[in-house]
C-alpha cells in the first residue's frame, strides 16, 4: 500500500467514500415534490404516497427530545401553502355565506 492509497482509503464515511455514492435511493415524489419517495419500497417518506391519508409530521416520541416533527409541522401545515379554499372562509362567514341572490325586501 502506497501512501496515497492509505490517505485516500475507502473505509471511513469521510474524504475516501464520496467517490463511492452513486446510487439514489429516494426520488422525487408526485404528490408533495420532495426527494422522499423510495425507488425499492415504493413509497414516499415524506408525505406517505400512494397511502391515501397524507402522512402528517405531527409531535410524537421523538419531539420530546429533539423538536425534529415540531419543526417539520411547522413547515407543512396549514398556511404554509396558498390556502386557495380556506383564505377566502373567515370573509364569507363574516358574511353569512351568501348565495349570490338579493335579499329580500323587508317592510
Amino acid at each position: 500500500a502506497t501512501h496515497l492509497e492509505s490517505t485516500m482509503g475507502k473505509k471511513g464515511k469521510g474524504t475516501g467514500s464520496f467517490g463511492k455514492r452513486r446510487n439514489k435511493s429516494h426520488t422525487l415524489c408526485v404528490r408533495c415534490g420532495r426527494r422522499a419517495f423510495h425507488i425499492q419500497k415504493g413509497k414516499c417518506a415524506a408525505c406517505g404516497y400512494p397511502s391515501a391519508r397524507k402522512r402528517t409530521q405531527g409531535p410524537g416520541a421523538g419531539s420530546l427530545f429533539y423538536g425534529h416533527e415540531a419543526k417539520a409541522q411547522r413547515r407543512t401545515t396549514t398556511g404554509t401553502g396558498r390556502m386557495r379554499h380556506l383564505k377566502t372562509m373567515a370573509r364569507r362567514f363574516k358574511n353569512g355565506f351568501q348565495t349570490g341572490q338579493a335579499k329580500k325586501a323587508s317592510k
